[in-house]
């Protein structure tokens, strides 16, 4: 499939506003995983991440865009997920997400308008509302889903965070080329 295959998916406004974004943070629960919270019988937590979302951040990352996690909870699995897939930047446990995203502005020394934030919930606006690009995945909270700038076909933890991934290399001409790495 070329750029041009997904230009009903994208409008071209759209990207052209994902075309100024340099880096992406993205929320866990809801956007990588599903947004269950699953315990064992030990009271062990478990998560499912999606391996076609993993690909996709590790796309980004090797075109250059700065990729971070924010999450208000604190997991080790999530911890875990981070390294595997290379993201050095996850800041957990932080429920002022405005505040976190603000850290990241300021750590990467960007301007909100150069960067990205995918949410699912109420919990990730305030990160949001101050973003470039406003996404999400298609199932979040139906307000997120009004005031995103693209709600993705797939939802949490099925490869909106993928979807997210594609929006930005297809917008900086990027896309084909990391298609074509494979083979």
């Amino acid at each position: 499939m070329s750029a041009e295959d997904d230009s009903p998916r994208w409008s071209p406004q759209l990207l052209e506003r994902a075309g100024a974004i340099r880096a992406i943070v993205f929320d866990i629960d809801g956007v990588m995983t599903d947004g269950r919270l699953y315990r064992d019988d030990s009271g062990q937590e478990i998560k499912a991440f999606h391996s076609r979302d993993g690909l996709g951040l590790k796309g980004l990352m090797q075109n250059g865009f700065i990729v971070a996690a924010l999450t208000a909870r604190n997991s080790n699995l999530v911890r875990v997920r981070m390294r595997e897939l290379g993201i050095e930047n996850l800041l957990q446990g932080r429920e002022d997400k405005g505040a976190a995203f603000g850290e990241i502005l300021q750590q990467f020394d960007l301007d909100a308008s150069q960067v990205a934030y995918m949410g699912d919930d109420l919990v990730d606006w305030p990160a949001m509302r101050q973003a470039g690009l406003k996404l999400c995945p298609g199932d979040a909270d139906e307000w997120i889903i009004e005031h995103a700038d693209y709600a993705t076909r797939a939802g949490g933890g099925r490869g909106a965070a993928r979807e997210a991934a594609e929006l930005l290399l297809a917008a900086h001409g990027l896309l084909d080329e990391w298609r074509q790495s494979f083979r």
